[in-house]
């Protein structure tokens, strides 16, 4: 399964990642269809280069018509969002059925802040790095789409619904 396969390629190469997005709010209690994975990644070079190994053992290949060695570059992701208003950097696997992987790459969130808000989970034969619901509402807010308010709602609707610890 794609989702387990990409969760220990990323655990094996010690790659500093959040899950966030669609996947993130299932695991988190929000029931919410998605078709893709969404992680948001410490842009230092070791990670990229890190996620870069995790990525090719995988056979990941960007769906824009760039390398995939260019993720690991400042200059062209700056470009990316200043001249392509890219927010995600879109990846496929080879099997034509598995889910796409977004790579954020242009947030106001603070990746080491959240990191050390994240929630592990086990899932048996893996790990997965979970952003914080705080870190998801404020990832989603401000986009202008619709999902991204109703996920908001959601995941607020969660928070009061969760007993005290």
């Amino acid at each position: 399964m794609f989702y387990l396969d990409l969760f220990r390629a990323l655990e094996a190469e010690k790659v500093r990642y959040l899950l966030i997005g669609g996947l993130a709010l299932n695991i988190h209690g929000v029931e919410r269809a998605t078709m893709d994975v969404d992680l948001m990644l410490a842009l230092d070079a070791d990670n990229l280069a890190a996620f870069l190994r995790a990525a090719k053992a995988l056979r990941l290949a960007p769906v824009l018509p760039v390398a995939l060695a260019d993720l690991a570059d400042p200059a062209i992701r700056r470009s990316w969002i200043e001249e392509r208003h890219l927010l995600a950097f879109a990846l496929r696997p080879p099997e034509a059925t598995a889910p796409t992987l977004d790579i954020l790459i242009g947030t106001d969130v603070d990746f080491g802040a959240a990191w050390d808000r994240r929630i592990e989970k086990d899932l048996g034969v893996t790990h997965v790095q979970l952003a914080a619901i705080d870190d998801l509402i404020a990832l989603k807010t401000g986009t202008g789409r619709s999902r991204d308010a109703a996920d908001i709602e959601a995941l607020r609707r969660l928070v009061r619904l969760r007993p005290p610890e």
